[in-house]
């Protein structure tokens, strides 16, 4: 059976590819909603076009939720963005408060994530939709699942090792190490 440490090493080795996988996913989904965006404000009467911004998916390349799916798409594609950003860091320093920082906003993202998803699932259902509208579902698919994985092992770090304390605690008390005597030290 593999001790702690063999666990800790291998969500180690497992985190920088994940967060570098999604990192590069996400940025996917942030260039093609950004596109889908554009082409919608291109569409809009305020630009010159002839149609209402929800009604300019309809007309052409999407559906009535595809608005909806752009939007939350872009939303977690900037939290997914910080998320990883946070594990690459977090991989880096290896000390629990950039674990911390990283299970945080691995979780954000993964719920945003799951937002968009539901929307493309709902994307598909009512059909009518251009390519990069396909590709843009099937990224936010896939990443439902990737950030998904990553956020096990970012959990599954915290729980099994003790390597990622800082140093500056007691073990299992939670309490700093009292440096000096007494009073002078608790300030």
């Amino acid at each position: 059976m593999a001790g702690v440490g063999q666990r800790v090493s291998a969500g180690r080795a497992m985190i920088t590819p994940l967060a570098v996988l999604n990192f590069c996913m996400y940025m996917i989904i942030l260039g093609i909603a950004g596109w889908a965006l554009n082409r919608t404000m291109d569409l809009s009467p305020a630009a010159g076009g002839n149609v209402g911004a929800t009604a300019a998916f309809a007309t052409g390349f999407g559906n009535r939720a595809t608005l909806f799916l752009v939007l939350f798409a872009l939303i977690a594609g900037v939290t997914g963005i910080a998320s990883a950003i946070a594990g690459i860091v977090h991989a880096g320093l290896w000390r629990a408060e950039s674990l911390a920082t990283a299970a945080a906003t691995a979780l954000v993202a993964w719920l945003l994530t799951l937002l968009a998803f539901g929307l493309a699932c709902k994307e598909i259902h009512t059909s009518g939709r251009d390519r990069r509208l396909i590709t843009l579902e099937s990224f936010v698919i896939i990443l439902a699942g990737t950030q998904l994985i990553y956020l096990i092992f970012l959990h599954g770090i915290m729980s099994t090792a003790p390597a990622t304390r800082d140093p500056d605690y007691a073990a299992g008390t939670g309490e700093p190490h009292m440096k000096g005597p007494g009073a002078a030290a608790a300030v």
